[in-house]
């Protein structure tokens, strides 16, 4: 899943969920339009907490082995 961030001066949105970095993008191109000319935005991967964790615990476990 992927979130679309828009920053447009103060205001920050974040639109989402996608399931495709294509359907964020399509998304934006309608509403960029909308913004301001500085508008800045990106195209974010979600990724879930238990994800992170499982990724944190197997580097722990690969540097104990090599060590």
């Amino acid at each position: 899943m992927y979130l679309l961030t828009i920053r447009d001066g103060l205001h920050t949105r974040h639109i989402g969920p996608y399931s495709s970095t294509q359907q964020a993008a399509d998304h934006l191109d309608q509403l960029l339009p909308l913004c301001g000319e500085k508008a800045h935005w990106q195209i974010h991967e979600l990724e879930s907490p238990a994800d992170l964790l499982a990724a944190r615990e197997a580097r722990r476990e690969s540097t104990a082995v090599a060590a």
